[in-house]
């Protein structure tokens, strides 16, 4: 038995959060209509190594999302599989965000249900039912 105990990243989060002035700063990032303001916004705000920093992030939630092995995910973005590891937990278990965002932004994981119907008809899939029929 471990002496350490693995509290969930949740409990890591003060009880302030979100503070009045996140909560201001998150409206101001909603007020925003356009990649290009998103942009200008987000330079005004940010240094570049901030910038990218936070793009290396959601490229790691992206190839995560899309089912890619930390190994190509390390290589291909420079960073540890530590670093990772940590943004697949929040991807998983974290407060929902990552998971939010990457549902609306990336395209599906494939799902039998994707399956077109033809597939079905002409015997391809022998033995499974259409998941679209009761």
């Amino acid at each position: 038995m471990s002496r350490f105990k693995m509290e969930p990243y949740k409990t890591d989060t003060p009880s302030s959060y979100p503070t009045e002035e996140m909560k201001e700063l998150f409206s101001a990032i909603l007020s925003l209509k356009s990649k290009e303001e998103a942009t200008k916004f987000f330079r005004d705000l940010l240094t570049i190594a901030e910038i990218k920093e936070f793009s290396n992030r959601w490229q790691m939630v992206k190839m995560l999302y899309m089912g890619k092995p930390y190994t190509e995910i390390a290589k291909k973005l420079k960073v540890s599989t530590t670093t990772i590891s940590r943004v697949a937990h929040w991807l998983q278990n974290g407060f929902g965000g990552y998971k939010s965002v990457a549902d609306r932004t990336f395209p599906t994981k494939f799902h039998d249900s994707d399956v077109p119907d033809k597939y079905f008809k002409s015997g391809k899939l022998r033995g499974f039912r259409n998941p679209r029929v009761m």
